[in-house]
């Protein structure tokens, strides 16, 4: 016999967690059930970079939804301050130190290409646009910071307000805070069904029925709705499988996060200091259809290896303290999947890539109004699931972007090229052609993201069938009720 109940949460990642600690907070007399992780989630693996400039790229901040996105890492950056300290008075006693701390070291070093000097004089612009402190640093004032010489950092900006923390430590804080909450519930996985106009939860906890479900079940959301109602128009999710190492070295640790910007269809290159005195070296990035278990030994060698090249190459004698493996949800056009799924009680949390945790407060509080009170967000707004593949480039313009990117890939491995005729320009046109070849492979009113390009040249017959079964799900004519604008028109706009 199903238990009743208020809401059902399914996902027990970072965004599950803390939509169901913002609902309970906002009617304390909701009854919540929030059902567990399904595998190794982004959450348990995440680096815990609350950063805003320092995610930023030149492509990124030329699109529409590119500023949307920064718009509301911005806001959510305003927002943890106060969201940290209600989740840990919450919490109390058990809530653990969760290395909380500011400022970040930005690299412009010697293994990158165009991307890098780019993304740093858009982290300077955006900088300035939003009153965010973009500081020139002397590399030799680089705290913990012995890279090989022929990896050294050219240039370096400090921004003080980047804040980072302790992903595992908050998990944990974020735990305690909900078994301080007498009306939320844990359950373990489950399977989630249609019953008439309200849901059900099947696990071998019980069975939970609720007129209101969220599915935050990062990587694995698509194959639940799917379970709930396989004709939902909602934008597939995609994973990027990621692969960090936590080192304990034989010296101190830094008190703050050195990176590289964004590049070679990743995050930067990363070290985050630990609560427990660990340094956090992270993160491969490897877009999949489906989420991945373990880590490839491939990514754990090109991680080690850079690492100890570019940042600290002392760290060869730590130990290595633990391997994080995880899977970022990412949405098939690239951005997040946020707010009611086409369907009445049934709200979607999940594709924030990297963003997720940063995002988490915001996320979080304006969902639970929009649940509980029909308050419409405009931070949710561009995000809605039900909706024709955001385009905001065109063909042209995302392959150029995604032969960049293996170019940048290229240089950060090292890759030195023949210097007996222009065999630099001919790998340029070839990674070119690859990307072309890729991008025609694509149907009609979808236009592949440049990060997610490897996805279309390892897998690209069954990403174009993905796509276009959205498509189909859509209806007739659905790209042409894409609301979205091309890189190009909105920088004509702009």
């Amino acid at each position: 016999m199903a238990d009743d109940v208020d809401v059902v949460v399914v996902g027990a990642g970072v965004l599950g967690r803390s939509i169901a600690y913002a609902l309970v907070c906002a009617e304390p007399g909701l009854r919540v059930v929030v059902s567990g992780q399904r595998g190794p989630g982004a959450s348990r693996a995440a680096g815990a970079m609350l950063g805003v400039l320092g995610e930023v790229t030149a492509a990124g901040v030329r699109t529409r939804h590119g500023e949307l996105r920064l718009g509301m890492a911005v806001e959510a950056a305003a927002r943890w301050p106060a969201w940290r300290e209600g989740v840990r008075e919450r919490a109390g006693a058990a809530a653990p130190a969760d290395g909380y701390g500011a400022g970040t070291y930005v690299l412009l070093n010697a293994v990158s290409g165009a991307l890098d000097e780019s993304a740093l004089q858009a982290m300077r612009t955006a900088g300035a646009r939003h009153g965010l402190p973009v500081e020139d640093s002397a590399v030799s004032d680089i705290p913990s910071y012995r890279p090989l010489d022929n990896d050294r950092a050219l240039r370096a900006v400090f921004l003080p307000e980047e804040r980072f923390l302790d992903a595992r430590r908050w998990l944990r804080t974020l735990d305690a805070a909900l078994q301080a909450l007498p009306n939320v519930r844990r359950a373990g996985t489950g399977r989630l069904r249609a019953r008439g106009e309200a849901y059900e939860l099947v696990t071998r906890k019980g069975t939970f029925r609720a007129g209101r479900v969220v599915v935050a079940a990062g990587a694995w959301s698509s194959a639940l709705l799917d379970g709930v109602d396989p004709e939902l128009p909602v934008l597939p999710v995609v994973t990027a499988e990621g692969t960090a190492v936590a080192l304990r070295p034989t010296g101190p640790t830094p008190s703050v996060v050195l990176r590289t910007p964004n590049r070679a269809y990743a995050c930067g290159l990363h070290a985050v200091p630990q609560a427990d005195g660990t340094w956090y070296l992270g993160a491969s990035a490897a877009p999949a259809l489906h989420p991945g278990d373990a880590p490839a030994a491939g990514a754990l060698r090109f991680l080690l290896d850079a690492g100890l090249g570019q940042l600290h190459h002392g760290l060869a004698g730590a130990r290595i303290d633990r391997l994080h493996h995880g899977n970022r949800p990412v949405g098939l056009d690239g951005h997040p999947l946020l707010g009611n799924a086409g369907r009445p009680g049934l709200w979607v949390a999940t594709g924030t890539h990297r963003d997720g945790l940063h995002a988490s407060p915001l996320i979080a509080q304006e969902l639970a109004a929009e649940i509980l009170h029909g308050t419409a967000s405009p931070w949710l707004a561009p995000w809605r699931p039900a909706r024709p593949p955001i385009a905001d480039w065109t063909p042209a313009d995302a392959v150029e972007e995604a032969a960049a990117h293996h170019a940048a890939l290229a240089a950060e491995s090292r890759m030195r090229p023949p210097l007996t005729g222009d065999w630099p320009g001919l790998l340029a046109d070839a990674y070119r052609q690859l990307m072309e070849q890729t991008y025609a492979r694509m149907p009609d009113g979808y236009v592949l993201p440049p990060e997610l390009a490897p996805l279309g040249y390892e897998h690209g017959p069954a990403l174009a069938k993905l796509a276009q079964g959205h498509l189909d799900r859509l209806g007739d004519g659905s790209s042409d009720r894409c609301s979205s604008v091309t890189s190009l028109e909105w920088e004509r706009s702009a």
